[in-house]
Parts: C-alpha cells; structure tokens; sequence
C-alpha cells in the first residue's frame, strides 16, 4: 500500500494503528528483499565460481578446461623450457660393431693425378648411418614322415608347439600387435595401415582381437601375482575414473605403487567394485587416494591427495577471496618443503615441529570460519532437510575433520604427498578412451586392462615393453617380485 506524505501525517493523526501496520509491512517486505538479494547474490557468487573452475583450482580434470589456458601453478622463471640444470642428455653415439661396412677408397691424388691405389691409408675417418629395414622374415617348418621298415608304421617330426598352423604369424609380430593397440593406443584401422604401409602385408582386425586376447591369456598369472604384492604393500594408490564399455558407462579403477599396476573394469564405482576386485578388503597398509568416500569403508589407514587439496583452496582463494584458503595453501607447501629437507637423514619430523605445524593449521582453519557469514546462504523457510553448506565452510570441516590424513606425509615420509602416481597410471586409459570412444565387448576391457597393467609395472621395472610382450608370448613374461 503506497500513501505519500501527506496522507500518511493525515492517518498519523486521525488512525495511528493503521500507520503501525503500513510500517510492519514495508518492514517485511524490506525484510524479504533483503533476505532474497543476498540468496541471489550467493547464488551469482556459486555460478561465477561454476564458470572459472578449472583443471588449477579445482578437482576437475584437464581434459574439461577446453579452449581456456590455464595459468601454471608455476613462478615465471622457475623451470625455464629446454633441458633443465643436471639433465643428462641423449645422442646418437657411434657403436663398435657396425652390421655393415662400405669402405670408400682413395684412387687418384687430387694435386698431381698420380695412382694411389697401392698406397695404405694413412687415417681412417668413420661416419655412421643408423637406419632399419622393414621386412617380414617368413621361416619354412618341415616336419619329417617316416615309415618304419619294421612294422610299417608311419611316424612325423614334431613341430615346435608354437607353430600350430600352416600359415601363421609369429611372435615378434603379435607381439608387436599387441604393443600398438595396447600400449600405443593405435585404433585397429590405422594398425592395419600400419602393417600394410612398413611390411607390404594386409592383416584382419580379426588377427589382431585374436593376438589382444591370446596376450591376455598368458598374463592370466601375471595379473593375480600383482593383485597379491598390492595387498602385502605398506602404501598403495587408488583411483577411478569413466570408461565407456558398449556404449555404457562404466568404470576404470586402478591400485599401484612405484613397481606394480592393477586395472580393472566395473559396472559400479563404488565398495561394491572394490570388493569385487579383491584388493581393498584384504589391504591392511595406508591407502592414498582423493577423498572417494567408498574408500573409507575400509578399516586400513588413509592418506589424502594433497594436489587435489590445493587446487581446491586456489578455488576458495580465487572465487570467495577468502584470507584463511592461502594461508592454509602455504603452509601445506612450507609443511611439504621441511619434509623434503629432513627426508634425507630422517623418516619424520620432529615432535615438536610437528606440534607447531598443527597448531597453526588449525588456528587458520578457526579463522576461515571467522571469514564465512552467519547464515552462511539464507534459505526459504518452506526449504525442509539439512542446511546447505558454501564450498568454502564445506572444505573447512573437510580439513577439520581428516587433518590426520591430510599431514599423513608429515608423520610418516613413507607416505607420499599427492596421488599422482595413480593419476598418471589411469591417464592414458583416458587417452584410450578419447581416440577409441568405446570398447566393443566386456572381453576386450578386461584384456585392456590385464595387459596395460602389465605394461605399465614393466616400464617401472624398467623393462624393456616390446622384449616384455615377446616374452609374454614365449610364456616366460615379467613377474614382478616386489610391490
């Protein structure tokens, strides 16, 4: 109800109730707009924070960021590009036994035209080409039939049991199959391409499934010795990420330590996954992982991501500009920087550097809450269940509540400060996923990832792949001793 001046001093004098009343209710309304400006205000502040989430500031992964360069954690200057200080490089060198020799010889004297051909040299000066020839080397089997001139009976030579068929490949060749689908990623077309571009031979996409899942069968025992390692280990990383099998999501999950790899596929992300999998249950060590909460119903210790925590404070920093967020960014590091100095003649810090360390951890948590509003978003009062929560009051009970897990690399430098290793086993199953979409068949997930788990624990065993591939083949493949 909108009165102007003078009506309003005229119901002050003749109806003062009806004064009080037009006041209440410009009060409420004053009252809701202020309640909603602030709810759309948080609300504009959470999409914009939406909006500048990035692989830097947040949990989301690269591949998300798009056409946007995201700045570098990185000080300008402090790992300039090329080769870096104490690099050791690489070069082609000479070897001591060439497989072929041209020699180039003298004849005619280019001053006078004499003959120098019975001259002996007085330096030999060496030059040499590295190059290789591509060629499919075909080996005959033969395979004697006698008769026995006693009792007539007709007896064959036996065939290595390798060679199985007239015409076959052999084992360089699926070998080499394998390692460029497998562990090059090339789809089957272009391995096809490949095949008839180097070797002048058209192979089948069935020849190369049929390499893929022998390969498979012989890593069978390969596979539960690494699954056995993982669950003796003191530290094991653990993550999960989407994968695409016929046309179905599903998920990729993966558990390695610095020598070993593991990758299975599920049609679930969570316990019920892991316990199929038949490693979290039986682990008893400290698990390293990214706050996945299925990982927590596990009774064994755990160990937080910390690149993950920092990324997410550079987001509470950037978005809220929040005080408390680099503070607690900077200590972690200062924390991570005194770890790295003592682990050279220590296995944790002291007690009394620790102490401090967590005392000042929680004193900036104590003031981040001092930086969050009371109410922290105003909501309808008709909005039932529990209150909602902003990003930045979520990760402050977060790091209140696990700080064990979090400053776990303070108290144990057995125990690292990322996740990244386990990150860096399942990116190139992304990668896989990007070139190919989908895998066809719940088979050739499984071999995918039987395979690539043996790949990846024999280049950390430094190993050479194909050899390893080779020998996986030959029935004598790598078998990691220790995790």
């Amino acid at each position: 109800m909108a009165v102007n001046r003078g009506e309003l001093l005229e119901l002050c004098r003749t109806n003062p109730e009806a004064v009080v009343d037009i006041i209440e209710k410009q009060d409420r309304l004053i009252t809701q707009l202020t309640e909603r400006i602030v709810q759309l205000e948080a609300r504009i502040t959470e999409l914009e924070a939406r909006l500048n989430r990035t692989s830097r500031n947040s949990s989301q992964p690269p591949s998300m960021d798009g056409f946007r360069r995201v700045k570098s954690p990185r000080k300008t200057g402090e790992r300039p590009p090329g080769g870096q200080k104490g690099h050791k490089g690489q070069t082609l060198e000479m070897v001591d036994n060439p497989d072929e020799i041209e020699l180039h010889p003298v004849q005619v004297c280019q001053g006078c035209g004499a003959s120098l051909v019975a001259e002996n040299p007085v330096k030999i000066e060496r030059r040499q080409v590295h190059d290789a020839e591509f060629r499919i080397q075909v080996t005959e089997h033969r395979a004697e039939h006698k008769r026995c001139p006693h009792c007539g009976q007709v007896n064959r030579g036996e065939f290595p049991s390798d060679v199985q068929f007239p015409v076959q490949y052999g084992q360089n060749l699926k070998a080499l199959m394998v390692y460029l689908c497998v562990y090059q990623l090339i789809p089957y077309d272009r391995i096809r391409e490949t095949f008839s571009d180097i070797f002048g031979r058209t192979l089948s996409t069935g020849t190369l499934v049929n390499a893929v899942q022998e390969s498979n069968r012989n890593l069978a025992g390969v596979e539960e010795q690494i699954r056995e390692l993982l669950t003796g280990s003191e530290v094991i990383h653990v993550d999960e990420t989407g994968m695409r099998v016929t046309g179905i999501r599903q998920w990729l999950h993966v558990a390695s330590t610095d020598f070993v790899t593991w990758y299975g596929h599920h049609r679930k992300r969570g316990k019920r996954a892991t316990d199929d999998m038949q490693i979290l249950p039986r682990f008893k060590g400290t698990m390293v992982h990214d706050f996945w909460a299925s990982y927590f119903r596990y009774p064994g210790r755990h160990a937080i991501c910390n690149a993950h925590l920092l990324r997410e404070l550079n987001g509470i920093s950037e978005n809220y500009q929040h005080a408390w967020s680099q503070d607690l960014h900077a200590l972690i590091l200062e924390i991570k920087q005194e770890v790295d100095a003592a682990r050279v003649k220590s296995r944790s810090l002291g007690l009394s550097k620790i102490a401090d360390f967590e005392a000042r951890y929680f004193r900036i948590l104590e003031a981040g809450l001092n930086e969050i509003p009371s109410p922290d978003i105003p909501e309808s009062k008709e909005k039932r269940g529990r209150k909602k929560q902003s990003k930045a009051k979520n990760l402050i009970d977060r790091c209140r509540n696990f700080h064990h897990e979090i400053l776990a690399f303070m108290h144990n430098f057995s125990i690292p400060f990322t996740n990244n290793l386990a990150e860096r086993d399942i990116r190139m199953a992304k990668v896989q996923q990007k070139i190919s979409g989908t895998f066809r068949s719940e088979e050739g997930a499984a071999a995918f990832c039987r395979i690539r788990g043996y790949l990846s624990t024999v280049r950390k065993n430094e190993r050479p792949v194909l050899d390893s591939l080779v020998g996986a083949f030959q029935g004598m493949p790598f078998i990691p001793l220790h995790a």
